[in-house]
């Protein structure tokens, strides 16, 4: 079915009348004596569900419409022949000459374990889908190398400074502190199955087949690793480093600045006010909230001291919805709000974390080791790196 504006304004229209609905039954919920109240609650909670929906439909929505417009990419004569052999290579498992045109195409031969690197054009494709589907590559930056690994320098501060006259000497200042700092690298694989007798219908789309299912696998294991992975083999995540109570002045370079809501499981307003304003104003500029769908629903319920809802619906195309003017990058691999949970997260990712994939996906084609399937073992390698601590602050729902 095709998408046009006109679908996104009347979900638009509807995600309006929802949260003026939601806003009407959460006040009743609050004003209700007690025996209404259990009676209240169901009703705020289906509409705070279906405000939830409808927000989700809209971003949904708008991203269709975007990808609908995006253009086409050029590609040159050496770069064509490779994707049709390498397609042929995927139906029919014939790679005579492909690994000649990949040398020509992308300047890279084959591997001694075997596998064919994925042509440039389906390769980007690919990234763009894990994009679409991975929270934390649509806030973090990313970069793309052509070596094993990624190492940084990063300056810890420490260059002195003073005034002086026209004329008066000029005293050595201090040197700054650099740090080196690495992505943790890891290599994902996922091996997709389809049939020989599907591979052979004309009217299979092995290419895409093939985009969709391997960026549904690597993003869904590539955005846990980036937000809880322990480094072992996979980037280390966010939420994997230190954390302490202490501000940016004092807290070591690698630690990130942990706040508490004083009460388990639970928080308020004046927490995630907190939260914002415990950052630096350079960061906030680009700052964005993110937490799971649950912890949002608590978000949407909560007022200011003059009874205004902290959280906004988006009601304009390609405007998202806000929780206290920022944007809200939903992601059910945080935490969910229980007791010691650090269940949101603020602060400008792109700046905090980046994510560095290692040039080239590879598939190794394999139609004997579960017949009659074949097997597209395809292989990439990723990692992730914390840049800046200062650029996160975590509200931990504990006392």
């Amino acid at each position: 079915m095709a998408i046009d504006e006109k679908d996104l304004g009347e979900v638009i229209t509807d995600l309006k009348g929802a949260f003026e609905d939601f806003k009407k039954s959460n006040d009743k919920e609050l004003d209700a004596i007690k025996a209404e109240k259990a009676k209240q609650v169901e009703v705020t909670d289906k509409l705070n569900e279906k405000l939830g929906d409808l927000d989700t439909l809209k971003a949904e929505l708008e991203k269709e419409l975007k990808q609908a417009k995006r253009p086409g990419a050029p590609s040159g004569g050496d770069v064509e022949a490779h994707k049709t052999g390498f397609l042929q290579f995927l139906r029919k498992g014939n790679d005579d000459g492909l690994a000649d045109l990949q040398k020509k195409a992308i300047q890279i031969g084959v591997d001694a374990d075997g596998g064919y690197a994925v042509p440039e054009e389906l390769d980007r494709t690919i990234l763009q889908l894990l994009h679409d589907e991975s929270p934390m590559r649509k806030v973090c930056n990313q970069i793309t190398v052509s070596t094993s690994d990624y190492k940084k320098l990063v300056s810890l501060g420490g260059a002195g400074s003073g005034w002086v006259g026209e004329t008066a000497a000029r005293p050595e200042t201090g040197t700054p502190t650099l740090k080196q700092i690495m992505a943790t690298m890891g290599e994902i694989y996922a091996n997709p199955q389809a049939t020989q007798t599907s591979l052979d219908d004309v009217f299979f789309n092995v290419e895409t087949w093939l985009q969709d299912e391997v960026a549904r696998e690597f993003a869904e294991k590539e955005g846990l690793a980036f937000l809880l992975g322990d480094g072992i083999n996979k980037p280390k995540g966010i939420l994997d480093n230190p954390f302490e109570a202490t501000d940016d002045k004092t807290r070591p370079f690698g630690t990130i600045q942990q706040l508490s809501s004083g009460t388990a499981g639970t928080f308020n307003g004046d927490n995630l006010i907190d939260l914002i304003y415990s950052i630096k104003a350079g960061y906030r500029q680009n700052a964005v909230f993110m937490m799971t769908n649950l912890t949002q629903s608590k978000a949407r319920k909560l007022k200011d001291n003059e009874g205004n809802y902290l959280w906004q619906p988006g009601l304009q195309a390609g405007r998202p919805s806000t929780l206290l003017s920022y944007g809200i990058e939903e992601n059910n691999d945080m935490p969910e709000a229980e007791a010691d949970a650090n269940a949101i997260l603020f602060g400008d990712f792109k700046r905090g974390y980046t994510i560095v994939d290692r040039m080239g996906t590879r598939i190794l084609r394999d139609p004997f080791t579960n017949k009659p399937y074949v097997g597209f073992y395809t292989t990439k390698r990723v990692g992730g790196m914390l840049t800046d601590s200062s650029a996160f602050k975590v509200l931990a729902l504990k006392a």
